[in-house]
């Protein structure tokens, strides 16, 4: 079994930074993709960034210049760094991972369980 578990979300002001992490940890053989989706109230859940095993990125219209995806390999554990906050940003924010579990097996996508942003003056 693989599991992925978030932390660093919370309340925030308008302006302000989190940083949110997302640690993969069970049978991993090896990681390909990790990022990060979110899900507003009332909303699909959206990709805000990604990164793949090579250290290229992708993101969101809405999340560049303001939010930075980064991984440590070693730790299996994903980040976003998330600068300037805005009220649109309230969401529900969820890790995801491309993980193979075995040398002959296919990547699977996993998911975390979702850490609430809010983003409130």
């Amino acid at each position: 079994q693989v599991q992925l578990v978030e932390s660093g979300g919370g309340l925030v002001q308008p302006g302000e930074s989190l940083r949110l992490s997302c640690a993969a940890s069970g049978n991993i053989f090896s990681i390909y993709t990790m990022g990060w989706y979110r899900q507003a109230a009332g909303k699909q859940r959206e990709l805000v960034a990604a990164i793949n095993n090579g250290g290229m990125t992708n993101y969101a219209d809405s999340a560049k210049g303001r939010f930075t995806v980064s991984r440590d390999n070693a730790k299996n554990t994903v980040y976003l760094q998330m600068n300037s906050l805005k009220p649109e940003d309230t969401a529900v924010y969820y890790c995801y991972s491309l993980i193979k579990t075995g040398i002959t097996m296919r990547p699977n996508a996993y998911w975390g369980q979702g850490t609430q942003v809010t983003v409130s003056s």
